[in-house]
């Protein structure tokens, strides 16, 4: 009898448990997206649209995340520009809550939005050339603009601000083994200057710690958008960047000693505190295909402290490129998977998970047709129930 009841009270309570969708979205709004390519962005781009509230793109955009109805969405390449916390109500209150086809609107009362690196003048040339002129080449992260290719998390559930760290201006130098050393000229010689060293950042966007509160429990979103490892030369910079902001994570998530280096931007050090967490984002880096290093993606999909369960896939991923074995993985439509919600181990149970990816005879396939209709990456999601540690 005493064995029943126990029984009784783990299976009550696992029915009870909260369930949510976790996805993350590069929903490629930014302002190069919308203007010719004779013209210059001035940033601002992307806030007129949202304030106008008609731009079929971006309806097609809210019209996925309607249909695919995350309870918490990262977006990546959505303008941290003109007035951000404006710009994202705009988009919440033009497109999300108006239903786009048919499909029902969607509120999101919480977001998070912060300064990246993209765009930012840094004080030093951090070009090999040494030339200032060229645009982008001397800020922090490649960007025509402050806060190009930003990012946006939306929530319907609230967000521990107090709690949320930001790592913006870690430096990449302060990352122990880092890869700086590693990228050289022709000559075999340093490619940047020992004062570019001394200020460049690793973030080419920023890493993000947001804790959602969810029935009185947390989830630490890590959110992210390393460099893309290529628009570099045989130096490969970027290449060796990518690695070491997807390495980030994993010290971030490992054990104390490894993540005692990393420092947030109100200086206080260390890693993950807490138990759950899901990893979000463009992470440019597959672990079977491309030309990013594969350790450290591959190192974090497998980590023994993230979920097991299998890489989401789609029919229309399949369909794209059916000569790929890893085409049902693909989240972009370039051939890729680069799009990852990795769920920590802890305190989370994985349902489900997929991309959406109509296929051609599928009706919705519309909204993914091409990079016009939509963005030339999927949105992934991850189905999750949040549980007690010592349930597991």
């Amino acid at each position: 009898m005493k064995i029943f009841c126990i029984l009784l009270i783990v299976i009550c309570s696992t029915a009870n448990a909260k369930s949510l969708r976790i996805a993350t979205f590069n929903v490629s709004m930014e302002a190069g997206n919308y203007i010719g390519l004779d013209t210059s962005p001035s940033g601002y781009e992307l806030f007129d649209l949202l304030a106008k509230g008609k731009h079929p793109q971006i309806r097609n955009i809210a019209e996925i995340i309607q249909r695919v109805r995350p309870d918490i969405v990262l977006l990546n390449e959505f303008d941290y520009t003109a007035d951000p916390k404006r710009g994202v109500e705009a988009f919440k209150s033009n497109f999300l809550q108006v239903g786009q086809n048919g499909a029902e609107p969607i509120h999101y009362p919480h977001h998070f939005v912060a300064p990246v690196n993209t765009g930012v003048e840094s004080e030093v040339a951090l070009n090999h050339s040494r030339n200032t002129d060229v645009p982008g080449n001397n800020t922090f992260g490649f960007g025509l603009y402050p806060g190009q290719y930003g990012m946006v998390l939306l929530s319907h559930f609230p967000i521990d601000t107090a709690r949320v760290r930001t790592f913006q201006r870690f430096l990449w130098k302060d990352m122990p083994g880092n890869k700086l050393a590693e990228i050289k000229d022709e000559k075999g010689l340093p490619w940047y200057s020992e004062h570019a060293i001394s200020n460049l950042r690793l973030s080419s966007k920023s890493h993000w710690d947001i804790p959602v509160k969810i029935d009185g429990k947390s989830i630490h979103i890590l959110a992210s958008h390393p460099t893309p490892p290529v628009f570099d030369g045989d130096e490969n910079r970027n290449g060796l960047r990518n690695h070491d902001e997807i390495r980030f994570w994993l010290d971030y998530i490992g054990d104390p000693d490894e993540a005692s280096y990393i420092y947030d931007d109100k200086g206080k050090k260390g890693g993950l505190e807490g138990q759950r967490f899901a990893i979000l984002g463009d992470l440019n880096a597959s672990p079977n295909e491309g030309d990013a290093f594969r350790q450290p993606i591959s190192s974090l999909i497998s980590n023994d402290k993230v979920s097991s369960f299998p890489l989401p896939s789609s029919s229309g991923g399949k369909e794209h490129t059916p000569e790929s074995s890893f085409a049902k993985h693909h989240t972009a439509a370039w051939r890729m998977t680069v799009d990852y919600v990795i769920p920590s181990k802890s305190g989370m149970v994985v349902e489900k998970n997929g991309i959406f990816w109509p296929q051609t005879s599928e009706q919705l396939h519309r909204l993914v047709q091409d990079r016009a209709a939509s963005s030339d990456h999927r949105l992934v999601w991850v189905d999750v129930r949040i549980v007690d540690v010592s349930q597991q």
